[in-house]
């Protein structure tokens, strides 16, 4: 018995942020949306993918952000991701590795890193 790999994160919004969300994941993190399965669509919110990560964010009634919890996911052009977003301050206290805290639309933490 092995886990063998990561699936997918899953992280909550409020309701009509959906627009939000594909812009910050889709056009700031370049992330394609996926369809949500029929079953699953009718509750709101959007799933994002490319060939190595996974991200479905749900919608919840009662939304508070994550604001400790939260993905890192790891990129190849650090440098590019922090021009690209305003106020991103690039730090280098993991051992080694390189990296931003940014907010999502909604106020989610998401961290993007890079091997220094």
């Amino acid at each position: 018995m092995t886990v063998m790999a990561l699936h997918h994160v899953q992280l909550a919004a409020p309701a009509g942020s959906e627009p939000l969300l594909r812009e910050f994941y889709s056009g700031v993190l370049g992330l394609s949306e996926v369809p949500k399965p029929p079953e699953l669509a009718a509750r709101g919110g959007a799933w994002f993918r490319n060939d190595s990560v996974e991200i479905h964010i749900g919608i919840e009634d009662d939304f508070r952000p994550a604001r400790k919890a939260h993905p890192a996911f790891l990129v190849n052009d650090l440098d590019a991701y922090a021009a690209r977003i305003p106020g991103s301050v690039i730090d280098g206290k993991f051992p080694g590795y390189r990296r931003i805290y940014v907010s999502d639309p909604v106020g989610n933490r998401i961290e993007l890193i890079q091997a220094a």
